[in-house]
């Protein structure tokens, strides 16, 4: 078992660091939030407050922040307060350039990193099935596996650091545009007359299933684990997703590629949330298709 500092206990780092510390790690969590915190404390965390504190004598520092700023605030704080070699897991979400230029300042200062985020929304972290896309060296995966295996319903290697992030990036833009296009196929059919039930008995038994339909089907009644069922209440928000486009595109324009239908949900997500929408699932999406006319 493992000295583990986790840094961030929002939604998802909350339950992923319990999840940790009922497998048996010794864990110690760090959140600028107190109710974080308390929440963290209450599952069998270790709470302190401050990022220099928490990483003091630990073996593994994860980060699950905001963003990319943040978590090189927090690196730097740690590296600065004890200048031991260390295994660093960033399960943020964050820049393939941020991931890399983090790696390296961590790196020259003689530790190991890895770019690890996750996919899965809160529900994953909760139920410890998330699925981590992992980047940086084979020797750091392979020392980091069995501690992200208790959060984990996979774990993959995908090659250099920033590879993970990179992974991240095309596949919740590939998930913005099938919530999209199924919004659209579920407001066509209700204007055609088809009940919610018979298109999901349909289609998640047909080609168009997907993710978005199966599990966050974007109508009320017809799949338990739907945020439809609690007024769209997030398990993955508006606002995030748009965050995660946004940096799919910035990766679009840095590689020269040509991401159109991306381009187009980065747009509609975008206008969704500046109508104050950004606190709703991501699935609530739906409702601004209905609005179209």
């Amino acid at each position: 078992m493992a000295k583990i500092a986790f840094l961030g206990l929002g939604n998802m780092g909350g339950p992923m660091s319990a999840n940790l510390a009922n497998a048996g790690h010794e864990v110690a969590g760090f959140d600028v939030v107190p109710e974080a915190r308390d929440k963290a404390a209450a599952a069998g965390v270790t709470p302190f407050e401050s990022a220099a504190e928490v990483a003091k004598g630990a073996e593994v520092i994860i980060t699950m922040l905001p963003n990319g700023a943040l978590v090189e605030q927090v690196v730097r704080e740690v590296l600065d307060a004890e200048d031991v070699p260390r295994l660093f897991i960033d399960s943020s979400t964050i820049a393939v350039a941020e991931a890399r230029e983090i790696a390296s300042l961590v790196e020259d200062a003689g530790s190991r990193f890895l770019d690890a985020p996750v996919s899965g929304g809160v529900a994953g972290s909760q139920a410890g099935t998330l699925a981590f896309m992992v980047g940086g060296s084979k020797e750091a995966f392979d020392e980091a596996h069995s501690i992200l295996e208790p959060m984990a319903k996979s774990v993959t290697h995908c090659g250099a650091t920033g590879n993970g992030q990179a992974v991240k990036a095309c596949n919740n833009m590939i998930l913005a545009v099938q919530q999209i296009v199924l919004a659209e196929a579920i407001v066509l059919g209700e204007r055609l007359g088809l009940e919610h039930q018979a298109f999901y008995d349909v289609v998640s038994n047909a080609t168009g299933n997907s993710w978005s339909l199966s599990v966050n089907a974007p109508v009320p009644d017809v799949v338990p684990t739907s945020p439809a069922n609690h007024d769209f209440a997030p398990g993955f928000s508006s606002a995030l997703m748009l965050k995660d486009l946004k940096l799919a595109m910035a990766s679009a324009e840095e590689t020269g590629t040509d991401t159109e239908l991306g381009r187009i949900a980065a747009q509609q997500y975008g206008a969704f949330v500046d109508e104050g929408n950004g606190g709703l699932d991501f699935s609530a999406i739906i409702n601004e298709v209905r609005n179209r006319r």
